[in-house]
């Protein structure tokens, strides 16, 4: 795939403009890649725990309805979860599409939710602000973002985990500057996990892309005396 496609593609994901560079930065991946590299296969809890996660929205390995995606509402379509072990001090929620990877092999980050307190075991459909205690953390559009749904290009559905987290300790709110230094501070504090996937694909009532216009003709050079 060349950079002009590559660039296109993201576009219509991310559903913004942008300037290529920072387009640039997500590469599609194999499936292979993305299975060694979401967060539930690089943050195992300690014992291999499991929660169990649905949505209301759509069942695991469904499609996600349109609603729920920046193609119409961007509505945060809900997640309830088991209880965490003993000794769940909070839950992380961690989004991810794993058919976009960063340079550094990491899964596009949609949307991250920090120190859910742990009396608490779903997030209501529509939610657009955090619980008390909690905070929104990074997505690819940077720090302290709200839900970001799919806005999937062209192609292939795409795969977006809702991922749960049951901490023994808070993280630390410095820690939710980025998805790398969130993961860091995550590493031998889960106790269990667990997530469920949703498929996403391009809505048929949308418009294409806007067509990006050719580059500008380079001015003529004067002719040398």
């Amino acid at each position: 795939m060349n950079t002009a496609i590559r660039i296109l593609s993201l576009a219509a994901f991310c559903g913004i403009m942008a300037p290529a560079a920072a387009l640039a930065q997500a590469t599609p991946a194999g499936p292979d890649v993305n299975a060694a590299q979401g967060a539930l296969a690089r943050l195992p809890a300690k014992g291999g725990a499991k929660l169990s996660v649905s949505t209301p929205a759509f069942k695991d390995g469904g499609d996600i309805p349109f609603e729920n995606t920046l193609y119409r509402a961007n509505l945060f379509p809900g997640l309830t979860w088991s209880k965490g072990p003993p000794g769940t001090k909070a839950y992380v929620l961690v989004m991810q599409d794993t058919d976009f990877l960063r340079p550094a092999g990491e899964p596009l980050i949609h949307w991250t939710m920090i120190n859910i307190p742990a009396a608490m075991t779903s997030l209501a459909p529509g939610l657009t602000e955090p619980p008390a205690g909690a905070s929104f953390g990074p997505n690819f559009r940077g720090v302290n973002q709200p839900y970001r749904g799919p806005r999937t290009p062209a192609g292939p559905k795409h795969h977006y985990h809702f991922q749960i987290f049951a901490m023994d300790a808070p993280v630390p709110v410095e820690a939710a500057a980025s998805y790398p230094t969130l993961a860091e501070a995550m590493k031998g504090h889960v106790l269990a996990s667990g997530g469920v996937v949703g498929l996403g694909a391009v809505d048929p009532t949308a418009p294409p892309p806007a067509a990006v216009p050719p580059p500008a003709a380079p001015p003529p050079v004067a002719p040398k005396p």
